[in-house]
């Protein structure tokens, strides 16, 4: 296959990348700024029909593009900038894809558990409504954007990934630091739950939904483990994969980290029980569905350990 992929320099990316590639297909990747090599096609985020990149012959695309939502304070500006990056973003490309020659087969766009809010830990799947906050909202018109490839006859699955564990970057990269020194603490009262996938099943559900036999595989698919933690089994599990004493007395409550994050602390304090319903029923299988294997496999090698027989997609 021809995989043309956005946002091909972050964590998820990179990783799709390397392991796209070494089944022997090619990828496109659609970066900003002029394009250095011959699998490199320049794309404009902000442009209606995406600056008319160079996509004619285009098996599939995935759509991992946008700006990072933790890590940053949520001003008024910066809030824009979230929305934009990723509702006008997909738009501009879901309209370049749906006038390429062929067309595309399939458009995996990236989404995320934040559809669905805070419900107080109750569990809940790929059919329960749209919460109410603010990246609730920004999700629901997120996935609504790639209506001009649905439209054209492409095949749009939606990625609602949950915390994505990898070494190389993300939420594991920034809790392993202190964890390191036994020293991260609970958010909050460390009740609430994280649903979580490592980076190897996010890139082998990213290529199951890619499976150009499989037809079927569109709307909403939640990318995550099958058995989501608490902040506090989290914080646990990770000392004890990095060997390190474990400060349950350690915390940073809800009032400070509100203080302090402002509105981007609802990415630390949200309690939402998100189980992969789809993606079970689809037949995947996790090849990490525990935290502590998880953590042990990133941890222990610092690659996404994908194997070749289990990406979802044939060997070109």
């Amino acid at each position: 296959m021809k995989v043309a992929v956005t946002g091909s320099t972050g964590l998820i990316g990179t990783a799709l990348a390397a392991s796209l590639r070494a089944d022997g297909h090619q990828v496109v990747r659609l970066v900003r700024r002029p394009p250095r090599g011959s699998d490199e096609v320049r794309w404009d985020p902000r442009a209606a029909d995406a600056g008319d990149p160079a996509l004619d012959g285009i098996d599939a695309c995935v759509h991992l593009a946008g700006v990072p939502v933790g890590g940053h304070r949520w001003t008024r500006r910066y809030k824009t900038e979230i929305r934009a990056s990723r509702v006008l973003a997909t738009r501009a490309l879901a309209t370049a894809l749906a006038a390429a020659q062929p067309l595309p087969k399939a458009l995996v766009a990236a989404s995320a558990i934040g559809w669905y809010g805070d419900t107080g830990g109750q569990e809940v799947t790929e059919d329960a409504p749209a919460g109410k906050g603010f990246l609730s909202r920004v999700v629901h018109d997120w996935e609504a954007a790639a209506e001009p490839a649905r439209q054209a006859g492409i095949r749009v699955a939606h990625a609602r990934s949950g915390l994505v564990l990898g070494t190389d970057g993300g939420v594991l990269a920034r809790l392993a630091g202190p964890a390191r020194f036994g020293l991260l603490p609970r958010f909050g009262g460390g009740h609430q739950v994280m649903s979580w996938i490592s980076l190897t099943d996010e890139i082998r559900a990213i290529r199951f939904l890619l499976d150009p036999d499989a037809t079927d595989r569109s709307g909403p698919y939640n990318l995550t483990a099958p058995n989501p933690v608490t902040d506090a089994e989290l914080t646990a599990a990770l000392h004890a994969a990095l060997k390190r004493p474990d400060f349950r007395w350690l915390r940073v409550p809800e009032s400070a980290l509100r203080l302090g994050l402002g509105e981007m602390s609802s990415e630390l304090l949200n309690n939402a029980r998100v189980l992969p319903r789809r993606l079970l029923a689809a037949g995947f299988q996790f090849e990490y569905p525990t935290i502590a294997a998880a953590l042990a496999a990133e941890l222990g090698s610092g690659q996404p350990l994908v194997r070749a027989t289990d990406r979802g997609l044939p060997a070109a």
